[in-house]
């Protein structure tokens, strides 16, 4: 059931949501979450596919907030505000609220959302483009347990995902991170299933891709040995390799799908480690609200490794030629001192050896 309403209000789509309720016969609220969207109108319709099939597992009510800007001044200058309420087979699993913000609303997304939120329900904010540098500050971040972004969709990824930790805040997650849960969890069976200690690791695969960069801080995190980024033609994550004390423990995934791992002293076997789409890592992110730990651990690990794209990221400006002069020379005073000090020193140390 769908229900269109322009130049509406909050009131109003609460209304139209309990009418629909009524209307295919479940008045009760049976969700669990409140899943905010925020998108363009280009992305929109695959961002709700995805979160349609996610609330399959988690019944939400999911609000799309979609910011139109109009070309002419007066469009621009103008608040309105469109919805579409979709409840019963439309919606998934749970509700969905077509949010289309114009004008000056634009700039007041939040107390457009804010009324529309389930009480006492978590809330997670999902930015499938374009999501913020620092989604805890972001007016709608700011209402969320929970905020999922994706450095996969930005323009320059891995000098997001370096201003990404910076802006750490608990609660924030990417899926870039959530792609390589399943590398995770089988480097992680095998060396329970060959313990002995790792001496090196090398992560190979697509370049600018920031899920293997997440993979190689997280294993230079956990193992604390050098990790070395290599690159191929993808698709994604290829190849990691450890090197152990007993041997070699090789993963790799040449095709996209179905990966071989190596082990010394142990047959190959064909392990499956499909790509997933965005639906499975949606749902995924969804199974859990509390902080991710391990992700933010690997993630400030990593901002040394990431250290050399910190040039051109908004706010900063990149050290220049007189900048670094003037280090260098600030650098030289300091070192003289001490070594005339220990000039002074060594006719003293000689004598004393005498």
């Amino acid at each position: 059931m769908k229900i269109d309403l322009t130049e509406t209000t909050a009131s109003k789509i609460n209304k139209a949501l309990v009418q629909g309720r009524r209307a295919i016969g479940t008045p009760a609220v049976g969700m669990v979450l409140t899943l905010v969207i925020v998108t363009d109108e280009e992305n929109a319709y695959d961002a709700l596919k995805a979160a349609n099939e996610a609330s399959r597992e988690h019944p939400s009510r999911t609000l799309v907030v979609i910011k139109r800007v109009s070309r002419s001044p007066r469009g621009r200058a103008r608040a309105r505000l469109d919805a579409e309420v979709r409840v019963g087979a439309d919606a998934g699993t749970g509700e969905t609220v077509l949010l289309r913000l114009y004008g000056e609303a634009i700039d007041h997304a939040q107390s457009v959302v804010l009324p529309l939120l389930l009480p006492d329900a978590p809330v997670v904010v999902w930015w499938p483009v374009g999501g913020p540098t620092n989604p805890a500050a972001d007016p709608l971040g700011s209402l969320a347990q929970r905020r999922v972004t994706d450095t996969y969709a930005a323009e320059q990824p891995v000098q997001e995902l370096a201003a990404r930790a910076e802006q750490y805040t608990p609660g924030d997650t990417d899926l870039a991170w959530t792609r390589i849960t399943p590398w995770r969890s089988m480097l992680a069976a095998a060396l329970d299933q060959q313990p002995s200690q790792v001496t090196s690791v090398t992560v190979e695969g697509e370049e600018y891709n920031p899920s293997c960069e997440l993979l190689a801080m997280w294993l230079a995190d956990r193992l604390h040995v050098p990790v070395q980024r290599t690159l191929s033609e993808g698709p994604g994550l290829t190849a990691v390799r450890m090197e152990t004390k007993n041997g070699p423990i090789v993963l790799d995934r040449a095709d996209g799908a179905l990966a071989t791992l190596c082990m010394t002293g142990q047959p190959d076997r064909a392990v499956a480690l499909q790509r997933r789409e965005t639906a499975e890592l949606l749902a995924e992110e969804l199974r859990r609200l509390d902080p991710d730990d391990t992700y933010a651990s690997a993630l400030k690990f990593g901002v040394e490794r990431l250290g050399e794209y910190k040039e051109g990221l908004p706010g900063e400006s990149a050290k220049t030629a007189e900048d670094a002069e003037r280090e260098a020379e600030a650098q030289s005073a300091e070192d003289a001192p001490k070594g005339k000090a220990a000039a002074k020193k060594t006719p003293a140390k000689k004598a004393a050896a005498k």
